[in-house]
């Protein structure tokens, strides 16, 4: 498959875009990155939704079922599914608060944390083994957008 980067050789330089087309594009690439890396993740048997709430709350450390709804942008009904489905296959588990036992932190247990480290390694070790054909410039030019796109993210 010839890359991009080829194809653009001999071409007139093309028009500066707008920042709306920017945004686009950069929402577009984001998603196609995401999908294609998230092929690694089919061998965990884990679904998707599954996998990013446990990235919260093995990354996040301990949540309630209410952050961690939120913070997946579902409704707690869902999460209390999800986290079910978790704590079925051992990777998280639910503690009472000490001072409140209303309240029900999520934990990571050492399986979840595991999982979630080994998934993480396999999609880097997936984008690094495509960014082996990329000149020195490139990964570099890379490297300073993924600096930026985190900046953009911190600021949404």
């Amino acid at each position: 498959m010839t890359s991009t980067r080829k194809k653009d050789k001999g071409k007139p330089p093309r028009k500066r875009a707008t920042r709306p087309e920017v945004a686009d594009h950069l929402h577009s690439s984001a998603i196609r990155l995401l999908r294609a890396l998230r092929r690694q993740d089919d061998k965990w048997g884990l679904s998707a939704p599954r996998l990013s709430a446990l990235s919260v709350v093995v990354f996040g450390g301990p949540i309630t079922l209410g952050d961690l709804a939120r913070a997946e942008q579902v409704r707690p009904p869902t999460m209390t599914r999800l986290v079910q489905a978790l704590e079925s296959a051992g990777l998280v588990r639910r503690m009472p608060d000490a001072d409140d036992g209303r309240i029900m932190w999520i934990r990571a247990t050492p399986n979840g944390k595991k999982l979630l480290v080994k998934g993480r390694a396999a999609r880097v070790k997936a984008l690094a083994f495509r960014l082996k054909s990329f000149s020195r410039e490139e990964v570099e030019a890379l490297d300073d957008a993924a600096r930026l796109l985190e900046f953009v993210a911190s600021g949404l």
